[in-house]
C-alpha cells in the first residue's frame, strides 16, 4: 500500500517537474527569440547605411545618389549657352591680366548679322559667366563695324522683341545690359528704331520708379530722342509725360 502511494507521488511530482521545465524551455525560447530580435534591430540600426541617414556626411549633399528631374542639376543650358558651347558664336573670350577682350574667329565685318545678333542679344539675359560678357561685348563690337546699319535696320521686328525681354527681366544687371543694347542700337539705326520704341517704353517708365535706375534711364531717354529725332519725342512724351527734352 505504501508503495503505491510513493508510486503515485513519484509519478505527481514528475508530472510537475515536467510541466515546470516546459515552461522554462518556451521562457528561453521566448527570451532568445527577443534577444535575436533585439540583436537584428540593433544590427540593422548601427548600419552604415541608417547611419548616413540618421548622419549624413557633407559629401552627401555634393554627390547624391538620385538627382531631383526638376532640380537645377538637370536643367537644360539655355539657347545662348548651348550655342556658345557648340562653337555656334564666332568669338571666344580671352583673358587678360587687367581686363578681358573677344577674339573673333574672323573679322566682325565679315560676319553676316543674321541670325548672329540676335543670337547676341538674346545672351544679355545671362546670368552666369562667360555668357555674361561674351554677349555684352559681342553685341556692342559687331553694332560698331562699317555697314551695321544696313544689316541691323532689316532684323529690328526680330530684334526688339528680344532686347524688350532684358528691359523686363527680374535682375537689375540683366536690366542695365538691355537699356545699354538699346541705346547702342539706337545710335546705329536712328530713327529706324522709332516704329518700336513704344513697345519699350513701357518697362522703361516701370523702371523709373527705383530710383537707382532714375537717371541710366533718363540718360537713355536723352539719346534715344537724340538719334530717334523729334519724331522720337512725340513717343517718348506719350508714354513717360515727365520727359524732359533736351531740346528744351
Amino acid at each position: 500500500m505504501q508503495k503505491t502511494e510513493c508510486s503515485g507521488g513519484t509519478q505527481l511530482r514528475n508530472r510537475v517537474t515536467g510541466n515546470y521545465d516546459r515552461r522554462t524551455l518556451s521562457s528561453t525560447q521566448i527570451k532568445h527569440r527577443t534577444t535575436v530580435q533585439q540583436s537584428k534591430s540593433s544590427s540593422s540600426t548601427c548600419s552604415p547605411e541608417s547611419v548616413r541617414k540618421l548622419h549624413p556626411r557633407p559629401s552627401d549633399k555634393l554627390n547624391p545618389r538620385t538627382i531631383n528631374p526638376f532640380g537645377e542639376q538637370s536643367r537644360a543650358p539655355s539657347a545662348f549657352a548651348a550655342i556658345y558651347s557648340k562653337g555656334g558664336i564666332p568669338c571666344r573670350l580671352v583673358h587678360g591680366s587687367v581686363k578681358h577682350r573677344l577674339q573673333w574667329d574672323c573679322p566682325p565685318e565679315n560676319l553676316s548679322f543674321d541670325p548672329l545678333l540676335i543670337t547676341l542679344a538674346e545672351g544679355l539675359r545671362e546670368t552666369k559667366h562667360p555668357y555674361t560678357f561674351v554677349s555684352k561685348e559681342g553685341f556692342r563690337e559687331l553694332l560698331l563695324v562699317n555697314g551695321a546699319p544696313e544689316k541691323a535696320v532689316p532684323l529690328l521686328p526680330r530684334l526688339i522683341p528680344v532686347v524688350k525681354a532684358t528691359l523686363v527681366h527680374s535682375d537689375d544687371e540683366v536690366f542695365e545690359r538691355g537699356l545699354n543694347a538699346l541705346v547702342q542700337l539706337s545710335v546705329v539705326v536712328g530713327p529706324y528704331l522709332n516704329d518700336h520704341l513704344k513697345h519699350l517704353l513701357t518697362s522703361l517708365s516701370k523702371r523709373l520708379m527705383d530710383k537707382k535706375f532714375k537717371e541710366p534711364i533718363t540718360s537713355a531717354l536723352q539719346k534715344l530722342e537724340q538719334h530717334g529725332g523729334s519724331g522720337s519725342l512725340f513717343i517718348i512724351k506719350s508714354k513717360i509725360p515727365t520727359y524732359c527734352s533736351i531740346c528744351c
